[in-house]
């Protein structure tokens, strides 16, 4: 099972989380069947989601959304504080040759765009806040500096963000997915940051440590270096969607009854996807007689 922790580090004046991701990634291509490269961009925004989720309280759910001009044509991703996550792609198949380096391109897939964050509060005991809405422009695509940027930008939280995603055409498809979510608060010194930003760039590869099994404080280890920390919170996250047959049910029967029996009498039934996980309902002859007997009563 996937898990996140989350903790204070440097005398409690810098907050990190990190997570180990690769069931959730490879639940998400199970689900949508992306290429490699789409794997990688949608496995770092589900990972990020997750991560800047963890370390806000006051929502239900989060929302990170990618509105973009590349091939994949947007990325949307939702989490819950109980560890949830779900997202989608527009265009799972967006492929593009690789970097320089050899690696998956996915500011290649993504292009220019704006990205969003946002936070809603009240929504599970059906009080309807009005939603709290950040945006930035995109600054390179590659997912980890668009949510560093962010949250620099719009929180005014300096931080560093690692994600990444090893992605292939073959089994098994993904073979790592992880994060790290460095935030330095307000009490943080600048040695401290020069530290942080210097033991990063000598580390190795997150991705290269993930696939050797290592566990979310392993990859704290490898950002933080000789900095203690201490961890107050791990828990377990996985990918799960909240649609389910009678979401469909109510879905169908708000259309009206007009709709709904055009349906029966054209289609003899009906068929709903989630975008957000790629799960089909079915609606016989019955159910949708039964909508109508409600809806006339």
């Amino acid at each position: 099972m996937d898990k996140l922790i989350q903790g204070i580090a440097a005398a409690g004046t810098v907050r990190f989380m990190a997570a180990i991701t690769t069931e959730i990634t490879t639940e998400a291509f199970r689900r949508h069947q992306t290429s490699p490269t789409v794997s990688a961009a949608l496995g770092r925004v589900l990972t990020g989601t997750l991560l800047l989720g963890s370390s806000l309280k006051e929502f239900d759910r989060l929302t990170v959304k990618i509105e973009c001009d590349g091939t994949v044509g947007g990325i949307t991703a939702e989490a819950t504080l109980d560890g949830t996550v779900r997202g989608y792609v527009k265009n799972p198949e967006a492929e593009s040759t690789p970097n320089a380096d050899g690696k998956l391109n996915v500011g290649g897939i993504i292009g220019s765009g704006t990205f969003y964050v946002i936070r809603e509060s009240g929504y599970e005991i059906g009080l309807h806040r009005e939603p709290y809405v950040g945006s930035v422009p995109l600054v390179s695509g590659e997912i980890a500096e668009d949510f560093a940027y962010y949250l620099a930008k719009s929180e005014q939280i300096p931080s560093a963000v690692l994600l990444g995603v090893l992605a292939q055409n073959k089994e098994p498809y993904i073979t790592a997915s992880g994060g790290v979510m460095i935030q330095m608060l307000p009490s943080a010194n600048e040695h401290i940051a020069t530290m942080i930003e210097d033991t990063i760039r000598h580390a190795p590869h997150l991705t290269a440590v993930i696939k050797e099994n290592a566990s979310p404080s392993d990859l704290i280890k490898l950002a933080l270096g000789e900095i203690d920390f201490e961890i107050l919170e791990e828990k377990e996250i996985r990918f799960a969607c909240n649609c389910s047959f009678e979401r469909a049910v109510s879905l169908i029967t708000s259309l009206g009854a007009a709709e709904v029996k055009s349906m029966l009498k054209e289609d003899k039934g009906a068929v709903m996807t989630c975008g957000f996980c790629n799960e089909t309902y079915r609606l016989n002859k019955a159910n949708l007689q039964k909508i109508l007997d409600s809806s006339s009563n």
